[in-house]
């Protein structure tokens, strides 16, 4: 029998799985992933992406179909995050007998130990001022953020306040402490 597949979370995947084929709850005890808030989303939020750079976090994962083999849950998750093209590298994947990729160190022990087969997550880089591969710095993301308003502002505020508090970054430290934000308990969706 084959092992499990299970996709990673640290964002809206958590509270907000959609068409993602989700088994159970998200547990919190995934492995440490570097991600940061500095993904300038069509929306104008700004999400959470690996950065090599950031500190590590503890992300969130949930199993995922036991009919899915990685192909079908890399292409669930696509789905998902409405990413059109399979070459573009937007969604990763590792299994067990493979090297472990550089943003996910660990992943092959914490896979062993959970008896997980293989992993999926959102892999999209950063993206600022519409230039794919460029991060704002800490400062521009606080001034990005207070040149919002209405319901673009609305949406990156929630945004920032769902994301597990476990998803305990710099810049979230500094969103909730300049613009008054705070965590909203997504809980009912993690174990």
């Amino acid at each position: 029998m084959a092992k499990p597949i299970a996709c990673l979370g640290w964002g809206s995947l958590v509270w907000d799985p959609r068409s993602l084929p989700v088994r159970g709850l998200w547990h919190d005890d995934g492995p440490l992933v570097s991600v940061e808030f500095v993904r300038q989303s069509k929306d104008g939020r700004l999400t959470l992406v690996i950065v090599p750079s950031a500190e590590p976090v503890r992300v969130l994962w949930a199993l995922l179909d036991p009919k899915l083999d990685l192909d079908g849950a890399a292409a669930a998750l696509r789905e998902r995050e409405g990413i059109h093209s399979k070459r573009d590298g937007h969604i990763g994947r590792w299994h067990t007998g493979v090297e472990e990729p550089s943003q996910l160190p660990g992943i092959t022990s914490w896979s062993e130990s959970r008896g997980i087969g293989g992993v999926v997550w959102t892999n999209l880089p950063p993206k600022f001022g519409g230039v794919d591969g460029s991060a704002p710095n800490l400062d521009d993301a606080i001034a990005y953020l207070r040149s919002l308003s209405g319901t673009a502002y609305e949406e990156a505020r929630r945004y920032v306040e769902l994301a597990p508090r476990q998803i305990d970054t710099k810049y979230r430290r500094r969103f909730e402490a300049e613009l008054s934000w705070a965590p909203i308990d997504s809980r009912r969706h993690v174990l």
